[in-house]
């Protein structure tokens, strides 16, 4: 995700930041978003072959509540995932994420939810086959 949607849209100061991947995980648009059936959030799911690019944001235990709230944790969407993660270096640490049971099938990311997360992913020099793959996925019309 672009640093506006923590340091502008939320008014959040993440400590640090740094890019890092989730293994056996996908990436997924599954989720109903607004208005309905028009735009689908992110969401992840459990795929052995597969890995999520994203950055890892060290954040205080009020912003987490604060992000919780924003995100509507909880609630009948995403909850809490402490997942394994390895950053650039090799480096493997604990991190929470958001995951939600979604639909079968997938949609489209509104043009303003892809372009944030393509925006961030080439902002915090994410892979360029990560990148390749977020251009790759179309917007909701």
């Amino acid at each position: 995700m672009h640093d506006s949607a923590f340091r502008e849209r939320r008014g959040m100061r993440p400590l640090e930041s740094r890019s890092g991947r989730i293994r056996g995980y996908r990436l997924r648009f599954n989720l109903e978003g607004h208005p309905i059936g028009r735009a689908a959030p992110a969401n992840i799911c459990p795929d052995p072959q597969s890995e999520v690019w994203g950055v890892l944001y060290k954040i205080t235990r009020r912003d987490l509540v604060r992000l919780d709230w924003t995100e509507g944790v909880p609630g009948r969407r995403y909850r809490h995932l402490w997942v394994d993660v390895e950053d650039v270096k090799g480096r493997h640490l604990k991190a929470v994420t958001y995951i939600a049971d979604g639909k079968d099938t997938d949609g489209h990311p509104s043009l303003r939810y892809i372009t944030l997360l393509r925006d961030g992913a080439r902002d915090h020099a994410l892979p360029e086959q990560w990148i390749s793959f977020l251009d790759s996925i179309k917007h909701a019309e």
